[in-house]
């Protein structure tokens, strides 16, 4: 249950694919009471074990479109022929609600998302190094190695936005980072501006 007379934040995360934001999350939703994750819509179909409004809200094409239309999006963007947005009114709900929101979402998207919510928080995680960042991905073992080389190239490239964020965390021990990580989202709980009367 959100606390009463907290509203709550929205914190904005973002990294490279394999610098560890999905793994520190996970770590913060199980581990910190108030937060929620925020759900995303998308025109994909869902993938084998995906369950609607919970991992993403499926919806038509002609519904995104509509939705885009009337500007309920804080942002949206098409990915790999599919279409992926954030709700405004969902957001703002669970705020309102006094729940912290994380938005995992890439640097291309926190940009939009300023445009909306000016005061939510932004956190970006980096890797230790580049030569880790490509170690970690070819342990996962899910990509070819141009598939790699590619996520390196755009790893570069969201790197070099880092300095837009409030925070940044490096991941080099996951134990640290993920102190780190919650003493932001505490930390902000604490803010005068946060609590209400």
């Amino acid at each position: 249950m959100a606390q009463k007379g907290l509203g709550g934040t929205l914190f904005v995360i973002s990294a490279p694919s394999g610098a560890g934001k999905s793994t520190l999350c996970r770590e913060l939703l199980r581990k910190v009471s108030d937060v929620k994750l925020s759900v995303s819509y998308t025109t994909r179909k869902p993938r084998k074990g995906e369950i609607n409004n919970v991992h993403y809200t499926f919806i038509s094409q002609k519904k995104f479109k509509d939705m885009i239309g009337n500007g309920e999006f804080a942002e949206w963007a098409m990915v790999h022929g599919n279409l992926y947005g954030t709700s405004i009114k969902r957001l703002k709900k669970l705020c309102r609600e006094g729940y912290d929101v994380l938005l995992d979402i890439d640097v291309q998207g926190a940009r939009q998302i300023r445009n909306t919510f000016k005061d939510a928080v932004y956190i970006f995680i980096l890797p230790p190094s580049m030569e880790i960042l490509r170690k970690r991905l070819m342990k996962r073992k899910t990509d070819s190695k141009e598939a790699i080389t590619l996520r390196l190239e755009k790893a570069r490239d969201e790197i070099s936005g880092y300095k837009e964020y409030d925070y940044v965390i490096i991941n080099n021990k996951l134990d640290k980072a993920y102190r780190d990580f919650e003493s932001i989202i505490r930390s902000t709980r604490l803010k005068t501006k946060n609590y209400k009367k």
